[in-house]
C-alpha cells in the first residue's frame, strides 16, 4: 500500500514546497516533491536562525549595502534549491523541476511612492536581471496593477513566470490574457511555462468575518469553490492553445488557519492535478494522516451551496481587501529583512 504523499501524487498532484530552507528541500525531494517556492517571510525566517551568518559576514566584507545583501542571500539559497530540483527540469524537459524566486514587494508599498509606470518598468527590469542563466527559476510576479502590465512584456522577453497574489477570477482571466499576448511574440513556444498560484485558505479566514451569514455547510468553502473555478477555466483556455508545456495553477495558501479544520483539507479538495505548494507542516500532517488521497479537483461543492456563496460573497470586495494585506504581509519581512541585515552588520563591524 501507498503512503499518504505517494497516494497524492498518483492522483496526478505535484507537490511543491513552501519553503527553501535547505535541510526541508532534500528531506520533502526525498519523498516526492518536485520544486519549490520562496517569498520574503520565508527568507527572512531563514536568515533570522543564524545559520547563514557566515554567508553574510562575507558579503559585507565585499562592502556590499543592506539591500544588495538580502537579495544576494535570497538568490544564493534559491540557486541553492535549484540545483536540488534541476535533474526533475531535465527529465521533464521544462515542465516541472523550478524554484520560484519573488521580485522586490517594496516596489508596491506606498511609502516608496513609485508611479505605476515606474513599478511596470521595475518588474521588467528585475525579473530579467534575476531570471538570466537560470533554467530551473521562476519569477513571482503579484498580480496588482502594476505586476499585471508587467507580465507580457516578460513573457515576450523569454521568462518563466509564476503569477502569485491571486483571489479572484478577474486576476486570473487578466494575466494568462497577458501572459498568452507576451508567448505570442517569442520566436517559437518550446520553453514557454507560466504557473498562476491561487491563495485558497486566506479566502475562508476573510469570508469568516465577511460573511458570518454563511451556512456551515458553505463557510470555509470559498476558497475552495473559487480555486476550482480558476483552475476549470485554465483547463479549457490552454485546451484550445496547445503548447508543449503546461501553463498550470498552482495551489496555494494550502496550510490551514482554523484550529478544527484537519490540516490536509486544501490538500485533499485539490487532489488530482497541477501543482500544490504546501508548507513543511502540512506537508508533514499529511504524511502522518494514514490516508488515500483520490482525485477531488474537479468535484465542486453542491449546487445550493454555490449558490449561496455567489448570493453572499462579494468577490471584488474581498480582492480588494486581501491585495492590500497581501502587499503588507511580504513588504513587513522584506523591511524586517534589510533591518536584520543591518543589526549583522552592526554586531560584525
Amino acid at each position: 500500500m501507498s503512503n499518504p504523499i505517494e497516494s497524492l501524487l498518483s492522483t496526478g498532484t505535484k507537490l511543491w514546497l513552501d519553503s527553501i530552507d535547505p535541510d526541508l528541500i532534500r528531506s520533502n525531494r526525498n519523498a516526492g516533491a518536485t520544486g519549490a517556492t520562496s517569498n520574503p517571510i520565508i527568507v527572512t525566517n531563514l536568515l533570522t536562525t543564524g545559520r547563514f551568518d557566515e554567508r553574510i559576514e562575507q558579503l559585507i566584507g565585499q562592502r556590499l549595502d543592506d539591500s544588495q545583501i538580502a537579495w544576494q542571500m535570497a538568490d544564493a539559497i534559491v540557486r541553492d534549491a535549484e540545483e536540488v530540483f534541476l535533474p526533475v527540469w531535465e527529465q521533464t524537459a521544462g515542465d516541472d523541476g523550478y524554484v520560484s524566486f519573488e521580485l522586490d514587494p517594496l516596489l508596491e508599498d506606498s511609502e516608496l511612492g513609485l508611479s505605476h509606470a515606474k513599478r511596470v518598468s521595475e518588474y521588467v527590469r528585475l525579473g530579467r536581471e534575476w531570471s538570466a542563466g537560470h533554467r530551473n527559476r521562476m519569477i513571482k510576479v503579484p498580480a496588482t496593477p502594476a505586476g499585471l502590465d508587467a507580465l507580457e512584456e516578460l513573457v515576450a522577453a523569454g521568462v518563466t513566470v509564476n503569477v502569485t497574489l491571486i483571489f479572484t477570477m478577474r486576476q486570473y482571466r487578466q494575466a494568462r490574457e497577458a501572459i498568452w499576448h507576451g508567448a505570442q511574440q517569442r520566436k517559437n513556444l518550446d520553453a514557454f511555462k507560466s504557473v498562476y498560484s491561487i491563495f485558497v485558505s486566506r479566502l475562508d479566514v476573510y469570508t469568516e468575518k465577511a460573511a458570518p451569514e454563511l451556512s456551515p455547510a458553505a463557510q470555509g468553502m470559498v476558497g475552495i469553490l473559487n480555486a476550482k473555478r480558476i483552475w476549470l477555466e485554465n483547463q479549457q483556455y490552454w485546451s484550445e492553445r496547445p503548447t508543449p508545456l503546461r501553463q498550470e495553477i498552482v495551489f496555494a495558501s494550502t496550510g490551514t488557519k482554523k484550529p478544527d479544520d484537519p490540516p490536509w483539507k486544501y490538500v485533499e479538495a485539490f487532489a488530482g492535478s497541477d501543482i500544490q505548494t504546501n508548507p513543511p507542516a502540512t506537508n508533514d500532517a499529511v504524511a502522518r494522516s494514514g490516508l488515500t488521497f483520490t482525485r477531488q479537483v474537479d468535484r465542486l461543492p453542491p449546487e445550493e451551496v454555490i449558490a449561496e456563496i455567489d448570493r453572499l460573497v462579494d468577490m471584488e470586495k474581498l480582492e480588494t481587501t486581501l491585495m492590500d494585506e497581501g502587499i503588507v504581509k511580504f513588504a513587513d519581512p522584506q523591511k524586517k529583512l534589510l533591518a536584520l541585515v543591518a543589526e549583522k552588520r552592526r554586531l560584525i563591524t
